[in-house]
């Protein structure tokens, strides 16, 4: 299953939507423009922790694992200055959220405003979704077994992103694939390197 179908089972789209005024339909179209990005950032901070997946998954906890996803889901406003941190940490700078915001514009039919204050929303239930999933995951079997966030994120990520996986379907792993320029398995890469020939 996408994560963009799991995040909709889970109330994350229609959450989005109240909160931003939109439809459902419109909500899940600015996901499934913004998740290549998001996920390609989290792929690509897993690449430069020491221990890999799994210390991907020792960040998440600091970022506010699993009651980052719980923050979204409320009746409350989201604390959006949550999912910014997610942002500085997977995105390294606004500059490249703002690229990332404006990118989506045009696959999503949303405005560029919509999609900026989706985008810090958008990381929190992903980044929420991933500690939950390997809490439970970790919890299901022996700690030799090698589960773990490192099991989950690697099924995830690969699949979306890593070029042919088992969730590399559906219309967000084309998305991904579309975006992927270079074809190095990361859409996140080739955002960067549009906004770099644009502040030369």
């Amino acid at each position: 299953m996408q994560i963009d179908d799991i995040l909709a089972q889970m109330g994350g789209i229609g959450a989005m939507a109240r909160e931003l005024g939109v439809s459902e339909s419109q909500a899940a179209s600015g996901a499934a423009a913004l998740l290549p990005a998001i996920l390609g950032g989290f792929k690509k901070q897993a690449q430069v922790q020491p221990s890999g997946l799994d210390g991907l998954g020792g960040l998440l906890g600091q970022l506010g694992g699993g009651d980052l996803l719980d923050d979204v889901l409320s009746p409350r406003p989201t604390n959006v200055s949550r999912g910014n941190d997610v942002l500085g940490q997977i995105f390294g700078s606004k500059d490249v959220s703002r690229a990332v915001a404006q990118n989506a514009t045009s696959s999503s039919g949303l405005d560029l405003s919509t999609l900026k204050k989706m985008l810090p929303m958008l990381a929190m239930l992903v980044a929420g979704f991933m500690s939950r999933r390997a809490g439970a995951n970790a919890a299901a079997q022996p700690a030799s077994a090698g589960g773990g966030l490192g099991g989950v994120l690697g099924g995830m990520l690969g699949g979306l992103l890593g070029g042919g996986g088992a969730g590399g379907g559906g219309a967000l792993g084309s998305l991904a694939s579309m975006l992927d320029m270079d074809g190095d398995g990361n859409p996140l890469d080739d955002i960067l390197g549009t906004l770099g020939r644009a502040t030369r």
